[in-house]
Parts: C-alpha cells; sequence; structure tokens
C-alpha cells in the first residue's frame, strides 16, 4: 500500500511567533488547538496534506514513554529541548492503521502500539467540531533524529476545508520533503517500507521516492548545497535530519510578497529557498506549478 503525505510537523518554541511568520509569507493559519497531553499546534492546509506548527504548551507535563510505546508529545519535547526551532517528525497517510501496524512490523520498523486520540477543530465559520486520529508509528535505530508514523484521519469531513487551503501567497500544494544525510542511499530501505512507494534512484549523492502526495528525498551535503543552494547547517553526527519542504507557488507574484514583507530568500535555478535560520529552523523552497 502506498501513503502520500499527511503533515509535517515543525516543533517551534514560540507557536504564535512561528503563526505570524507563516501568515507574513501569504499563508492561511488555523486556530491555536491543545492536545490533551499539553502540545499545542497551529495548521497550514493544502489539498490531502498540512503543515503542523507544533509547541509544548504551558503547564504540560510529559514523561518519556515505556518500553514498546512511542510517545509523540515526548518526542516534540525531546527535539525543542535537544534542537530547537525545526523539522521534528514526518506523517504519511494511512487508510487503515491496523494495516499499517502489520505492514510496519513486519518490515522491521515498527513493533509500537498504535495511537488514537480525539479533539475539537474550530471551521472557518467558528464552530466546532470533533477530529479523531489513530497514529502508527516506525523508527529506524540509524535515524534517531528522524520522527515517523502514519496518520489515518476518522472524520476528514471535519477537518479539511477549502477555505483553509485559499493561501493569499497562490500556494496549492505540498511537493515534498528533503532530508540531510551523510548516505543518502542508506535511507533507501527504511523509507521505502515507511511509504510502500518504491526509490526512483538512490546513490552517494541523492536518494528519492515519489509517493501518491509528494516526494521524499534524501542529499548529502554537497547535493543539498548544490540542488537546493542552501547550506546544510544541520548537524548529522546521529544520522540524518529532516531539512526542508518544497511547496507549489506561483513565483514571481511570491518574489514581490516576500520583498514588501522583508523576509529573506534566495533564487537557485528554478526556484525560491528560504533557509532554515528564516524560517523557524526549516528551509522551504518555493517552485513553479508545472504547466499542464
Amino acid at each position: 500500500m502506498s501513503r502520500g503525505l499527511d503533515h509535517l510537523v515543525l516543533a517551534t518554541r514560540d507557536l504564535d511567533a512561528a503563526a505570524t511568520h507563516y501568515q507574513a509569507m501569504g499563508f492561511v493559519v488555523g486556530a491555536r488547538n491543545r492536545h490533551s497531553w499539553g502540545t499545542e499546534n497551529r495548521i497550514v492546509q493544502f489539498p490531502g496534506s498540512f503543515l503542523e506548527l507544533i509547541t509544548v504548551g504551558e503547564g504540560a507535563e510529559i514523561s518519556a514513554p515505556e518500553a514498546g510505546q512511542y510517545s509523540f508529545a515526548w518526542t516534540i519535547a525531546r527535539y525543542l529541548e535537544t534542537f530547537g526551532d525545526g523539522f521534528a517528525m514526518l506523517v504519511v497517510e494511512s487508510q487503515d492503521a491496523s494495516a499499517d501496524r502489520q505492514a510496519f512490523d513486519a518490515a522491521g520498523i515498527g513493533g509500537f502500539e498504535p495511537f488514537f486520540f480525539e479533539r475539537f477543530a474550530v471551521k472557518p465559520d467558528g464552530t466546532k467540531v470533533r477530529v479523531a486520529f489513530t497514529l502508527t508509528f516506525a523508527a529506524d535505530p540509524a535515524m534517531p533524529d528522524i520522527g515517523v508514523f502514519s496518520c489515518q484521519h476518522h472524520e476528514p469531513q471535519n477537518f479539511w476545508s477549502p477555505t483553509f487551503q485559499a493561501h493569499p501567497n497562490g500556494a496549492s500544494r505540498l511537493g515534498g520533503i528533503v532530508m540531510l544525510a551523510e548516505a543518502p542511499a542508506a535511507t533507501v530501505p527504511f523509507f521505502e517500507a515507511f511509504t510502500g512507494s518504491r526509490a526512483l534512484c538512490a546513490g552517494p549523492r541523492n536518494m528519492a521516492i515519489v509517493t501518491p502526495r509528494g516526494s521524499v528525498e534524501a542529499m548529502s551535503p554537497d547535493c543539498y548545497r548544490d540542488v537546493l543552494g542552501l547550506e546544510p547547517a544541520l548537524s548529522l553526527d546521529h544520522g540524518p535530519r529532516l531539512a526542508a519542504f518544497k511547496v507549489t507557488a506561483p513565483l514571481e507574484p511570491l518574489v514581490a510578497h516576500l520583498e514588501e514583507k522583508g523576509i529573506p530568500f534566495i533564487r537557485h535555478r528554478k526556484h525560491l529557498a528560504i533557509a532554515g535560520a528564516d524560517n523557524f529552523g526549516t528551509a522551504l523552497v518555493f517552485e513553479e506549478p508545472k504547466a499542464a
């Protein structure tokens, strides 16, 4: 079963400042939500995928998980304490959490209990509705600083909103993610099992998997610099790191908008890029929509 990108978990120590920044870039950012375990988020939606800006809320008491468990909250808290702001977790879509668990276990990347939770969401008209999810976690000891799970939406009609997807900057889709890795090809077995899709390429400089919704890429530091035009600023002492994501948007209007807002960016090849240092720890690459 192939699994497209569902969402990216972007950890931040200042949720409202991050939301204000994304609004300044021209994205629609949802209201603040709080999970029962103490993390708080704000959402940027695209059709079928989203960005989750997330922090540890005031008064949260988060403890390390027990054996055989995977704690979403603890992962976020640990990431913020270790790295500060940045790209903490990658999430793929799920049609069946139980099937995902079986697939992850069979591939040797699972071993965790699925986690169900629900909360209230605020619709564009201000009404509150129930949303619910089951998370199925996976892990690779060679990549301890990358969190991954699949996410099954149980009330999708209450979550997705065309209004929240109408971004003033013209952004229309989440195009993919980029990891930094000293040996990109070594990440292929794990991410093929995780996404259920085969790698299109795998070599010493890069690897790429195209999912039903967005790509998963790993680049060596030199490749990252050459292809994206950005400095690979993350430490790889403990293995690969999630580094950047791609968004499709018309570039020329975006140039004028970013210049007006005073947001630093570069032009490189056929894209615009904002360095992680200027985007709460995660690089952002804007790509022109492809001609029909």
